[in-house]
Formats: C-alpha cells, structure tokens, sequence
C-alpha cells in the first residue's frame, strides 16, 4: 500500500493561528491599559466624603473654626446653614479646598434654600458665590471680611424681578475687560434670570491670569483676565498679603456663607496644568499648560 502523505502544513498553519489568538487574548487581557490621552479626567473637590479637604474660615475667628456649625457636611451635600437664633454681626465665612490651582476648569450645581438670615444685608439674598484664586488662608487677617480673590458670583432670582447670574466681584483685585482696568468691585454678566430653588450648574474656564470666563448654560457670560491684587472693598487683611499691583496667577477655591442658605451637590475641578510629553503615560491632550515634572513612564 501506498503511504498516506501528511502534509505538515494541514495542521501546522492552523495551529500557528490558533497559538496567534491565544496570545492576542492573553496580552490583551494582561497588559495594563493604556493612557486615553483625550479623556477628561475631573477632581471631585466635594463627593460626600472628603470633608477634610476643607477649612472654614469666619470674619473675627481662627482659621478651622466652623462658626455656629454654618458649614454643614449632610445627605451628600455641603450646605450653608443658620439656626433660628442666629443674627448676622458682620460674620462673612468661606470655606477652602486646601489645593491650589493655575489653569483649570470649575463646574458647580448648587440650588438655593430656605431664608435668609436674620440681619442679613439686603444684597445678600439667595446671593453666594465661587471665590476664584483665592489668597491662602493662612494668610488672612483675623477680621479680615473677604479673602482677596474674584468671585464668580451665584446669584438667585426673587421670582418677580431680573438678576443676572454670573457676575463678578473683586474682594481686594483688579481685573482688565476688553483692555481696560476695571476698578468698579461687581461687574454684572450677560446671563438669564433663574428664579426658583432649581439645581444650577455653573462652570468657570481659568487660564492662569491670561483669561477666566464665567459660563452658564454652555455660553460664556462674562471674560476677563489680568487680575491684580489692589480696588479695596477688603477689610481686615495682613499688609503682607495685599502686595498692590502684583499679578494673582493661581490660588484657592472657597465657596461663601454670605447669609444664605445654600446647597452644592458638587464641585469639580479638571486641572489643565500636567505632564504635555506624549511618552508619557499620564500625558493629556487638553492641558495647556506644562509641569513635566509629572510625568510618569
């Protein structure tokens, strides 16, 4: 009889690919996931969770003490509350996140509830707001009333009269608009009304001191750049903190206890400041501005 021929490529070609797709399969499953260079990946400055992160800080009391308990951390929501029997003496707080930012995007949703406190200035009604560059605020004088900083303004609607929301104020600071200096301390935005106590989301873009914008509703409401410290409408401050004149590039984030109460279902923060080196595994493709020294390989 003839012997049968067995060709050694009848089962070797399949057996190669074969060997190929396990592999594939293995490594694909075993190798560490690759860097998404275009995927945003945003800080939660409040998840119900971290409350250490923050630090309260009263007109006329030490930096730490929550006065009357007006921050309050419940139900997954930082909020500013008042009791009944609380009677507004002049009192401002802010509460800080304890990391600094340069270049980075801010987004808040926040409603407002309830009344105002008792004695509270007229001006203050369902009035809060997002201090921006905010000095340190270890370097706050004891009965200093505002850090030195630009407030992005939040701003609720009496349900009859229009209030921009949006605005700007300037604790300390001095800001450029369409290449003037502007020394007025608000300056109002071009946003809609929101009346009622709604959830709002509101985003702020900050560029070092090239450029911020206050955006609503996906539109920009108001922009400036070139924030000075200098203007007054701060009290109680070091003279070692107000240096007149010198460019504010980075600084804090403090949300108010102006009067009213408030509620914050969330502040996050995407840092546009990071690793710009394409090797690198935790390069990003939105930063814009360069710290290398971040860079992991």
């Amino acid at each position: 009889m003839k012997p049968t021929t067995i060709h050694t490529s009848t089962f070797v070609k399949p057996l190669i690919c074969i060997l190929l797709v396990m592999g594939l399969i293995f490594f694909s499953n075993c190798a560490p996931k690759g860097n998404d260079p275009d995927k945003e990946e945003w800080i939660s400055l409040f998840d119900g969770s971290n409350y250490q992160d923050w630090t309260p800080k009263f007109t006329g009391y030490p930096l730490g003490e929550n006065h009357n308990g007006s921050f309050v951390f419940q139900d997954s929501l930082l909020s500013v509350r008042y009791q009944e029997k609380d009677s507004f003496n002049g009192g401002f707080g802010h509460l800080f996140h304890k990391k600094k930012f340069s270049h980075y995007r801010l987004k808040a949703t926040y409603r407002f509830v309830g009344e105002q406190m008792t004695g509270g200035p007229a001006w203050a009604i369902r009035n809060n707001g997002l201090m921006l560059h905010s000095q340190d605020p270890k370097t706050m004088g004891i009965d200093q009333d505002f850090p030195i900083s630009l407030e992005m303004q939040l701003l609720g609607g009496d349900g009859e009269h229009e209030r921009t929301n949006g605005n700007l104020c300037t604790p300390g600071t001095n800001v450029v608009i369409k290449d003037s200096l502007i020394v007025d301390h608000c300056v109002t935005s071009t946003s809609k009304t929101y009346h009622g106590n709604g959830w709002v989301t509101i985003e702020a873009l900050v560029l070092g001191d090239s450029l911020m914008q206050h955006i609503l509703d996906d539109k920009v409401v108001l922009e400036y750049s070139k924030p000075t410290i200098g203007g007054g409408m701060v009290e109680g401050y070091l003279d070692s903190a107000y240096e007149e004149g010198k460019p504010i590039k980075e600084g804090y984030i403090s949300i108010q206890a102006e009067t009213a109460p408030i509620d914050f279902k969330s502040i996050e923060v995407l840092d546009l400041c990071g690793c710009t080196d394409k090797k690198a595994k935790n390069y990003k493709s939105y930063y814009v501005k360069s710290d290398n020294s971040e860079c992991i390989y």
